[in-house]
């Protein structure tokens, strides 16, 4: 299936900021966060279009999902 993949902040560091990927049929959040090889612990916020998602959520063909790290500031 085809996706489209979306990095925020310190996840672009040696990445990308946006790619369109092809990944296989039902592969979920977590498949794809060990295959772009981020911690767990780094994803922290994860939206698949624009709906908040998790770990476990299943991906379709044609998805947009967007990873971001945990949120810090003062």
């Amino acid at each position: 299936m085809k996706l489209r993949v979306k990095l925020f902040a310190t996840l672009r560091n040696g990445r990308f900021d946006i790619k369109d990927m092809e990944l296989p049929d039902e592969c979920k959040v977590l498949d794809l966060i060990k295959l772009l090889k981020i911690d767990q612990k780094d994803a922290a916020i994860i939206f698949i279009n624009g709906i908040h998602g998790d770990f476990d959520s299943l991906l379709k063909e044609n998805d947009e999902v967007s990873i971001f790290p945990p949120v810090g500031g003062g």
